[in-house]
């Protein structure tokens, strides 16, 4: 039973989830830029990826106003290495092509909305900060703070607490003066936004808010707790800060349209994510979850689910697992209504961990799978 795209974005959906089981497959980001272009053409007017918020402004700044190159913002506006991937580039330069003859108010947004980390580092906060700083017009030197970038952005401060520098009376300091520095962002709202603009104001707020996170985040790194305990605490607290930004995207374009979100099906199912990480098993509640609280029926959730993957040894489903069920029901892909899929077990035989399988909960915490055989 395959549908359409547009099954899942009926009244009262705002926000449409789209996930990949694999960042390893490309197929999945070129099925997506396809569903994104019939989604625009119904009123959908941004898209948010897994990938730096901050970072992404660069993306949205090429695809609404032509500044940049493709190449430039391909290079800087994407984390993750996520700027290499070849359906990526042609997503971005199709939106700048549509755009191109368009009021302000009809054109494509790209945002990002994730948080400035990467799996094993996190940068030092200094750029935002001293962006924000500069923007308030602050006599601030926050350079004997900070100390070498280094320091933040080594593997070690975020896999050893003792190594993390996240605690340190510095970084406590700083995320003190990173919260007044937002109240003084709001206080001088009518002042800073008349001096410069609604969109200035708002970028800076965005780069404020990824120097906060990156102070958190570090702050997570240096606690010195079990490890199970750990790395749960890491996960939750990327995907709340993830999910806090999409709440802001959806405040910003509520009034243009829908957006799409595209990113693993582990932060966007509304049932908790679980995965082994070496020889403990971490769960926590995702993006997905916490938005399925806040926003109710206004979240949609579409996960992906794959059968072959040759880049990273996954074989033909067995006819009795979920993926086994879709694979001979999809042409080049197909959707389908979770509820219209029977029970099976999850497949077993992914010898690496590029591949999280369709299980029982999945599916649970999604309304519909788009399969590519």
């Amino acid at each position: 039973m395959s549908q359409d795209i547009r099954d899942f974005t009926t009244a009262p959906c705002t926000l449409l989830a789209l996930g990949e089981p694999t960042h390893a497959e490309p197929a999945f980001a070129q099925v997506r830029n396809e569903l994104f272009a019939q989604l625009a053409a119904e009123g959908f007017r941004s898209i948010a990826l897994e990938t730096d918020r901050a970072a992404a402004l660069v993306v949205d700044d090429y695809v609404r106003e032509g500044a940049g190159t493709l190449d430039q913002v391909m290079a800087e506006g994407f984390t993750h290495d996520f700027g290499s991937i070849a359906a990526n580039r042609r997503l971005v330069a199709w939106m700048r092509e549509h755009n191109a003859d368009l009021p302000p108010r009809e054109r494509l947004a790209f945002h990002g909305f994730d948080i400035p980390t990467e799996t094993m580092s996190a940068p030092s906060p200094r750029r935002h900060l001293e962006r924000a700083r500069d923007y308030l017009g602050l006599d601030l030197d926050l350079t004997g703070l900070l100390g070498d970038d280094e320091r933040w952005s080594r593997t070690e401060a975020v896999l050893d607490p003792a190594e993390s520098i996240g605690a340190t009376p510095e970084a406590v300091r700083l995320r003190a003066i990173a919260d007044d520095m937002l109240t003084e962002l709001y206080a001088r709202a009518p002042e800073l936004i008349a001096a410069t603009s609604p969109a200035e104001w708002s970028r800076t707020r965005t780069h404020l808010a990824a120097g906060i996170d990156l102070l958190r985040y570090h702050h997570r790194c240096a606690q010195r707790v079990d490890r199970r305990v750990r790395l749960r605490d890491l996960t939750a607290t990327r995907d709340a800060l993830m999910a806090r930004n999409l709440l802001d995207i959806r405040e910003a374009e509520a009034e243009r349209g829908p957006t799409l979100v595209f990113a693993h099906n582990l932060h966007l199912r509304r049932t908790p994510g679980t995965m082994r990480v070496g020889d403990v098993d971490v769960t926590w509640f995702g993006v997905g979850a916490v938005m399925a609280s806040l926003l109710g029926e206004r979240y949609r959730v579409v996960v992906g689910s794959l059968g072959r993957g040759k880049a990273f040894e996954l074989g033909e489903p067995e006819p009795d697992t979920y993926e086994g069920y879709l694979q001979h029901r999809a042409g080049t892909w197909s959707l389908t209504p979770t509820s219209a899929i029977p029970d099976a077990r999850p497949r077993a035989d992914n010898t690496t961990r590029h591949y999280f399988p369709l299980e029982r909960d999945v599916l649970a915490g999604s309304d519909a799978v788009l399969h590519l055989p």
